[in-house]
């Protein structure tokens, strides 16, 4: 078996977790403990079901005796995050418990189950100490709520439960930590604080530089779905109203469809309801001839089981369909890296929609250059791109902000209003146009792309360095670089900080520069804890004795303000 080598941003993940409960402990003024719900926001495809496990193997590991439960809403994502901790951790004492997968265990210490199955019988698991929850932006924020039922449970606010807990932990991951009427999911009754977020324009688009994640390409429709006329109901459009006002474009939008996607091997479409879905799924394989797929609930008009679902489901993931129609089915859990053409026939008015809906292109696979999205229902305009969607507010607080966008004159494909050139074909926009949110421009990925170039390095000089913002003392390591035009550039590192996560880097990084663990010579001062100094001013005296490495080259985020150092060659 190959085990997962975990990445930079997971390994980040795990220690601002543990960071994040070393520094949100104790207890309040009435002596109860301290709310602390952490919420980990990691775009799709970048492995949250890898985080999952490597937080649970440390916890056990740190704390033997904790029991935890990780609850989703779905048997795919239970089976899939269970078969990540067997794969990083082959003996883990871990069960299942989900009536969709047939699977009923209650007493191992680590139990991966159903919401649905789990509420109706809390009872059954004893005390629990962590509650994860994947897709936790799938958690209602009302009282009723089968997530806020169990956690009452768990931690003793009803009255039958022996085995109450007031220090459960419950830690949420989700690629859209906010919800329609709520705002940031922090508004909400569960999590307190986000402690470690990627999914920020800077951090999603690090990961599509560095080859973790695909690029979305949009390009303009000459269609579009036509929404005078059509209510908003509970927030979002009528969902009656809306699959009509969809299947008035549907023949033409599935022409375009066919016309851009012809060289695209995989193509997920979004329909706008079950009658909708149907009449995609058969205009695109008996007028259009494209071996399509279908996946939606069944309803008293149209019947549809699980085996078909299935049976539809997997034969895509194989290559036998190049399409698959659905409506509600594929918005998250859905993993087939190959997807790359989007067709999106549903409009919404829920960024946390959009945002899971076009996350389906995001993994990359080999040969997957990008994802096409043909977006026929206007969700960029209103919602934003994937790396920058418009946050919705808290309900009663007034309409949510605009998404400032133009469109490539060029190649007709949507840019955010803050792109330089064209994420498609390089077209160098005019530095004095004037634009605004007009109904002809939009994108699906704020640019623009992080641009990483080597520069050489003449020398480095360490310094102690005192932040005038938080007043806290470091390492300042400055990169003297020459070139045509010579260029400093900076990075911190404290081995002294109260944080964990930063002061487990700042050691790694030592380890990486002292020139005693690169002659193999890891005990080199009994003294010294760890084999690393205590104190900055040491290795700052270590580098006074030439004891610290000069990497000859090392590569720098240049359009980021301040510029980056992102890793170095020795």
């Amino acid at each position: 078996m190959v085990l997962h080598e975990r990445r930079w941003y997971q390994t980040e993940a795990v220690d601002a977790l543990f960071d994040y409960f070393e520094t949100h402990s104790g207890v309040d003024a009435s002596g109860w403990p301290k709310k602390a719900n952490p919420l980990i926001a990691l775009p799709t495809g970048t492995g949250k079901s890898h985080v999952i496990a490597d937080f649970t193997k440390e916890a056990m590991r740190r704390y033997p005796g904790t029991r935890v439960f990780m609850a989703t809403h779905v048997k795919e994502l239970i089976k899939q995050n269970a078969a990540k901790l067997q794969e990083a951790w082959p003996l883990a004492p871990l069960g299942v418990y989900s009536a969709g997968l047939g699977q009923r265990d209650t007493m191992q210490p680590i139990i991966f189950g159903g919401i649905q199955s789990a509420v109706n019988k809390p009872f059954l698991f004893g005390r629990r100490d962590l509650l994860i929850v994947d897709e936790a932006h799938l958690i209602s924020p009302n009282a009723d709520t089968s997530y806020l039922k169990f956690i009452d449970y768990l931690t003793g606010n009803t009255e039958d439960n022996p085995n109450i807990n007031p220090w459960l932990k419950v830690i949420g991951l989700t690629a859209t930590p906010y919800r329609l009427g709520l705002g940031l999911m922090t508004n909400g009754p569960i999590f307190t604080d986000i402690a470690y977020n990627l999914c920020t324009i800077d951090g999603f688009n690090r990961l599509i530089a560095e080859g973790y994640l695909s690029p979305l390409i949009p390009k303009r429709t000459s269609v579009e779905i036509d929404l005078t006329g059509v209510s908003i109901s509970n927030g979002d459009y009528n969902a009656g109203q809306l699959e009509t006002a969809a299947d008035k474009i549907t023949y033409q939008a599935l022409q375009e469809l066919c016309q851009y996607g012809y060289d695209r091997r995989c193509w997920l479409v979004f329909a706008s309801g079950v009658a909708h879905a149907r009449h995609i799924w058969d205009m695109l394989n008996n007028a259009f001839g494209i071996p399509t797929g279908l996946v939606h609930s069944s309803t008293p008009d149209f019947k549809r089981s699980t085996e078909e679902n299935d049976r539809d489901l997997a034969a895509w993931k194989r290559g036998e369909l190049r399409a698959i129609v659905n409506m509600n089915a594929l918005t998250t859990g859905v993993d087939n890296p190959i997807i790359d053409c989007i067709a999106m026939l549903r409009a919404t008015m829920s960024p946390g929609l959009w945002v899971q809906m076009l996350g389906r292109g995001t993994r990359p696979s080999p040969g997957k250059v990008n994802c096409l999205v043909l977006d026929f229902a206007g969700n960029t305009r209103r919602l934003g791109p994937i790396n920058d969607p418009v946050i919705p507010k808290p309900k009663g607080s007034g309409p949510p902000g605009a998404a400032p966008v133009r469109i490539c004159d060029k190649c007709g494909v949507y840019n955010h209003a803050s792109a330089r050139t064209c994420i498609a074909c390089g077209y160098e926009f005019p530095v004095n146009t004037n634009y605004g949110n007009t109904a002809s421009t939009a994108e699906l990925l704020r640019s623009d792309l992080p641009q990483i170039e080597p520069f050489e390095v003449k020398r480095i000089v360490l310094t102690a360095h005192n932040s005038r913002r938080t007043g806290r003392d470091s390492i300042q390591v400055s990169y003297y670089c020459g070139g045509a035009v010579p260029r400093t550039f900076y990075q911190y590192y404290s081995v002294e900080s109260s944080s964990r996560f930063f002061r487990h880097k700042s050691r790694d990084w030592f380890r990486q520069v002292y020139t005693g663990y690169a002659n193999g010579e890891h005990n080199f001062n009994p003294e010294w804890d760890d084999d690393v100094p205590l104190t900055n001013a040491k290795i700052i005296v270590l580098s006074t004795r030439g004891l610290i490495r000069h990497p000859p080259t090392i590569n720098v985020w240049v359009n980021k303000t301040p510029p980056e150092v992102m890793g170095y060659e020795f």
